[in-house]
């Protein structure tokens, strides 16, 4: 596995790939951008780029745009030598490792921002925090130039955000949604969960319960709001959780759904455990879940 910790070092490996000056290119290329401390839903990621290119690049780039409180960006975990590691086993071809000035450099003023999605939902929430997701996704993608991209469906709208700045911005790159990775008892596995102490981490399966109740009350034909209800309720018997954001959007129009469910709809949804912020996502439909 080769490392490349600038962006002249990343599009020389790429422009290598490409085939430039010997016209023998080699394959697709995909991306699998990371913030590092990975887990098992990280490898499930790179497994899945590896079905769908010749050649697989994941970044580590702890991105402080997409970080609104300072101390959540201090204490973010960084487990460097581990990644390599996990990497390197699943045959991953490069890893670009740049540093913040390399992909932020002196002077650096530009942005970019779904401004309507990006202020919606978990994004009121968190102001800033897609701006800055979709202004560092889109430097990845202008320097790695990957044919394909993937991206876990635990963040919901954050996937809603890549895609439609993909779209928008006319990026040639193909974005994969992976499914969610949970832990045997249910917990959404997340690079966040290291933080939890044994009692936190009892807690946060406040999460999965509250979508699973959601989920059966939406095979039942509940309305949306009965579907909310449960799932404030669920989160408000653990003391330890407290909500603080809940949305249930059209998966494909990403607006709020009123009334019953007559499409697939995406349940968003964030709580603070122990002083950690987590999320979590289900997608339902009147057909039953996916």
């Amino acid at each position: 596995m080769e490392t490349c910790e600038t962006v002249a070092a990343m599009r020389t490996l790429r422009r290598g790939w490409a085939g430039h000056g010997t016209g023998q290119a080699s394959g697709r290329v995909a991306l699998v951008p990371t913030m590092g401390a990975l887990h098992a839903g990280h490898m499930a990621l790179v497994a899945e780029a590896r079905r769908r290119a010749d050649r697989v690049v994941a970044s580590i780039f702890v991105n402080p745009t997409q970080f609104g409180d300072p101390r959540d960006l201090e204490t973010y975990p960084r487990t460097l030598d581990a990644d390599r590691a996990m990497l390197e086993e699943a045959g991953v071809d490069a890893l670009f490792l740049p540093p913040v000035a390399e992909m932020y450099p002196e002077g650096d003023e530009t942005v970019v921002e779904t401004v309507r999605l990006s202020g919606l939902f978990h994004g009121a929430v968190r102001p800033g925090h897609f701006r800055g997701v979709a202004t560092v996704v889109c430097k990845l993608l202008n320097i790695v130039q990957p044919d394909v991209a993937l991206f876990g469906e635990k963040d919901y709208q954050q996937l809603a955000v890549i895609r439609r700045m993909v779209r928008d911005l006319h990026l040639p790159v193909e974005i994969v949604g992976v499914p969610t990775l949970r832990e045997a008892d249910g917990l959404a596995m997340s690079s966040r969960n290291v933080r939890l102490d044994p009692e936190a981490r009892e807690a946060a399966l406040v999460l999965s319960r509250a979508l699973d109740r959601a989920e059966a009350l939406a095979a039942e034909g509940a309305t949306v709001e009965r579907m909310a209800e449960a799932i404030r309720a669920t989160v408000a018997e653990e003391p330890r959780a407290t909500l603080k954001g809940l949305d249930i959007v059209d998966a494909e129009r990403f607006t709020p759904v009123v009334r019953h469910l007559t499409r697939r709809a995406g349940i968003m949804l964030s709580a603070e455990v122990g002083g950690v912020l987590l999320i979590d996502q289900r997608e339902v439909g009147p057909e039953g879940p996916r």
